[in-house]
Parts: C-alpha cells; structure tokens; sequence
C-alpha cells in the first residue's frame, strides 16, 4: 500500500518568481493545511509547536486498536471487561460512551463509542484490551510516535484529558490522521458515522463538518479548557486527474462553531486557489536508464506511488520536469532502491517539488564475461 507520507519526503518549495496563494486569516493557536495526494503543506501556522491535543489524542488509541485487530490480537466481535478505571472516567468530565463495570462490550461497539461518541471510558477499556494495562498501552503510543518521527509528541494517557506533559503539534497531528487513512482503509469510514446508539443512548458525531460539506468524511473533534476547540478534517473530491484529499487541523480555536469555520475555511482555500497536477501514474517509468555489468542493459526508474504535485492555480501549464540520477548506473540494483531524483519546476523555474526516484525491477549482475566487457567500456566512457 502506498505511502506517500513515508515515500516523497522531500519538501514543497515555490520560489519568489511564483504567485503563491496567502491563505486566509485562521482564528486558531495553530493549524495546518496538507495535500495528501501530493503531500504538500499549503499552509501552516506553529505547526510544530507542542500543544494540548484533548480528544485528538484518540486517533492513535483507535490506529493501535486497528493495528491489533489487522494483526489478530483482537477481533471486532471479541467482548472486553469494563474496569473500574473506566467507569472512574465519569468523574473527571469530559465526553462518555456510558458504559459500566456490568458490561461486556465488544471491540467493534467501543471503537464506536471512541470515535463517533469520543467517549474517554470506551478508550480507557481498549487500552486495557489492547495494551493490558493502560500504562502499556500509553508506552506503545510514543514507541509509535518515535518509530513515525513526532517529535513534538508525548502522550501520557489514551483519552486526552489534560495531564502534565500530554502534547502533540498540528503538524504531529496530521501524520497519524494519514497513517489512518492509509494504512487503514477498512476502518477509517468509521469517522465518518453521524451517530451512534449505545445502552438506548443515542450521540451525534461531534464533527458537524459531517453534514455541513458533503465532501468531508472524517476525523476529529477535542476540547479541553486548555486545548481549546480543536479539529482534524478530511475531505476527498473527484477531480478532472483523479481524487485529492485534504486534511486540515485546527488547535485552539475560541468556540465549537469556530473550529468548524476555521476548518471549513482552510479546506475551501486548498480547493480553490490550488491545482494538483497528476504527472505519473503509480509504478510508470519516468524513465528508462542504462545499466553497467548487469543482467539487462537497461533499467526503470520511477515511483511506487502516483506523482502528483500541488501548485498555485494557473501555474500548471508548462511545469518542467528534471531527472537527477546516479550515473553510472552499476548493478546489482534492487527493486525500490533509490538511484534518483526528479526534479520539478514552473515555467518560470520556481522549484514546485522533489520526488526520490527508484528502481522498478531488480538487476542483477551479469556474468563474468558481461562484467570484464562493460568495465572496459566503462574505462573507455
């Protein structure tokens, strides 16, 4: 499965000779705008400024509960105890599931009551499930933190509530928003559901955005009186090259309503004032090279995932293309190896985007005679 998050890490410039787009002003401590289709930043505010996250927090407690069910530690029908420690959540304020110390609820009926209701009981009971104690579960929060390079984060408890060193940024924020989107598809349309019914009690998913845009279909809403209001949004739309998605995070917006402009706000100045531009499909060769002392003469390059790049409007007629490359190229190669980099400009040469280029197939080395010809050869060159 792709990743571009992993994958095109290199960064999004526009040089001074291009118009780039001003967002609009945001009413929030910090935020940040991507395009994950081209996972570009559009615009960003403190987006690496440790903050309160409250209930954003439980978007890693549901990516390591997906993660255990994808690896059979847990199935969605499998029924959990209710610890004491979970139906305590209800004396420290904040959004419940309602669930008690009678109850038996399974995985899939506590993933909903984390995400749709964001009930800090239900993500007390699915650390303890998951980690076997929450103190585990907190540990293998940050062991993922560290292994997806936040370093602005540190949890210090699964459900968000304000606690001495509890952090996360904007930035931090987004990258486990789309870890969840790709790396689980099957259960990201989870936060997408507008309401959920447990016990006879009927809440509403807390991200009004769900009914207000139809083009958005998740993540995200906290508050805490530290935290603020704060939101994580996506949003996909079918464009004329292809679906793009947005993500937005808002920390630390005034009021409920404002964390639903402020969002709404960034999400419609990513659409409007920027192009994606498809400039290769997922595994097509951007080009094909020659080979030294190998089992083929020459070799693909290119990228496991589609090359998109995101630019202002109007600047996506004429963008030039540059491969930077390895040369000569010396087998053996392998499949995915980087070799090189593409480089892409506007017309007027304002840097848009760098993209690693990688082997497509292995090349392994020739035989002996093929190796002794082609070192003479390259002697020659």
């Amino acid at each position: 499965m792709k990743s571009l998050l992993a994958f095109l890490l290199a960064a999004f410039v526009v040089g001074a000779s291009a118009q780039v787009p001003q967002p609009p002003e945001i009413a929030a401590r910090e935020y940040i705008l991507m395009d994950l289709t081209s996972n570009q930043v559009l615009a960003e505010r403190d987006a690496d400024k440790p903050a309160d996250p409250a209930s954003l927090t439980k978007l890693m407690t549901a990516y390591l509960v997906f993660d255990a069910i994808r690896d059979k530690k847990l199935s969605l029908t499998q029924t959990l105890p209710v610890s004491k420690r979970a139906w305590d959540q209800r004396k420290l304020g904040g959004s419940l599931m309602f669930i008690d110390t009678t109850m038996t609820p399974t995985v899939e009926e506590l993933l909903h009551g984390l995400i749709v209701q964001s009930g800090n009981d239900a993500a007390i009971a699915l650390a303890e499930g998951v980690g076997g104690s929450v103190e585990n579960f907190v540990a293998m929060m940050n062991k993922q933190a560290a292994a997806w390079g936040l370093k602005n984060t540190e949890f210090k408890n699964p459900e968000g509530l304000t606690e001495p060193g509890h952090k996360i940024s904007a930035r931090d924020v987004a990258i486990i928003a789309e870890h969840t989107i790709e790396d689980h598809p099957e259960f990201y349309s989870y936060y997408a559901i507008r309401n959920y019914t447990y016990n006879h009690i009927k809440q509403d998913n807390r991200n009004m955005l769900l009914g207000r845009d139809p083009t958005v279909d998740g993540l995200k809403t906290g508050y805490t009186a530290a935290a603020g209001y704060c939101q994580v949004t996506s949003a996909v739309r079918d464009m004329p090259n292809g679906k793009r998605r947005l993500l937005s995070v808002v920390l630390g917006t005034a009021s409920r309503e404002a964390r639903f402009s402020e969002s709404q706000k960034l999400l419609n100045w990513g659409w409007t004032a920027w192009d994606a531009i498809h400039l290769f499909d997922a595994g097509k060769a951007v080009a094909t090279v020659p080979v030294w002392k190998g089992s083929k003469s020459e070799v693909r390059l290119g990228s496991p995932g589609a090359i998109v790049v995101t630019v202002p409007k109007g600047e996506g007629a004429g963008l030039k293309t540059v491969i930077e490359r390895t040369d000569p190229l010396v087998a053996p190669l392998a499949q995915g190896q980087r070799v090189g980099t593409l480089k892409v400009t506007t017309a007027a040469g304002a840097a848009v985007a760098s993209v690693p280029l990688v082997v497509l197939e292995p090349v392994e080395l020739a035989g002996l005679l093929g190796r002794a010809w082609d070192s003479i050869r390259l002697w020659i060159k």
